[in-house]
């Protein structure tokens, strides 16, 4: 009844439904909690990381999901051990979900760390073709047992008014491809979904690099997904 996710190296259309079918859950947990989101950003005090961290806890916690008892560690807001049940086919996957909080003036790209996603960065920084290996196993073995491994960052956008109040303006939802699919997203440093992260290598800091959200799009329009605030409708972007 479950596939191995190992067979996924030899189906890569199959991996990109998997990784679409996840998309589409946390948007429409998003879109429905959309009025709350807006409501907490308002009132709340937090720092806007915070916040943002809350609401997608909260969002996926109230639409609910399969669950594996299996615990899953890292930096990552949301994570979830869960199947994934298909009409063909059902399948084991670990599902990390991270947040980001900034002004709008920033809503076209997500600065990540190597522990968020399992992609070879692959980019010209400074003049130099660099290539960083993402720390996250595009499979994920957990006492002997196979998760695909699926990435999802969702970006709140807001407005900062004069009044100190923080007004969320959309939500950005994005499915970072799987590590196995490098060659259809990322296969050169001129060919590349990334940008240069807001790190200074000359201080020491870690390596950080920015999600093009543009880029990812072109890749695959579907995979970056805007929600807009009441009243407006959510479209899905195909």
């Amino acid at each position: 009844m479950l596939i191995d996710p190992e067979s996924l190296h030899n189906n890569l259309d199959r991996l990109e439904e998997i990784e679409k079918a996840s998309l589409r859950l946390v948007v429409q947990a998003l879109y429905d909690y959309r009025t709350s989101a807006a409501e907490i950003f308002q009132e709340e005090s937090d720092l806007v990381a915070d916040i943002g961290e809350d609401i997608t806890r909260e969002a996926l916690d109230t639409m609910g999901m399969s669950k594996i008892g299996q615990r899953l560690f890292g930096k990552i807001d949301y994570k979830r051990a869960r199947y994934i049940f298909h009409p063909e086919y059902a399948i084991k996957q670990a599902l990390f979900v991270d947040s980001k909080a900034e002004k709008v003036s920033g809503s076209g790209t997500a600065t990540l760390q190597t522990s968020q996603f399992s992609l070879m960065v692959r980019q010209v920084r400074a003049w130099q073709t660099v290539e960083i290996p993402g720390d996250l196993p595009s499979i994920l073995q957990i006492r002997g047992e196979n998760y695909i491994s699926t990435t999802v960052f969702v970006k709140y956008n807001y407005k900062e008014q004069e009044s100190g109040i923080n007004v969320l303006n959309s939500i950005t939802v994005a499915a970072l491809p799987n590590g196995l699919l490098q060659e259809r997203y990322n296969p050169t440093a001129d060919d590349t979904i990334w940008l240069a992260g807001r790190n200074a290598p000359s201080r020491g800091e870690v390596f950080r690099v920015r999600l093009s959200f543009s880029r990812l799009k072109k890749k695959a329009t579907w995979r970056v997904q805007t929600i807009p605030l009441p009243p407006n409708l959510f479209v899905w972007s195909e």
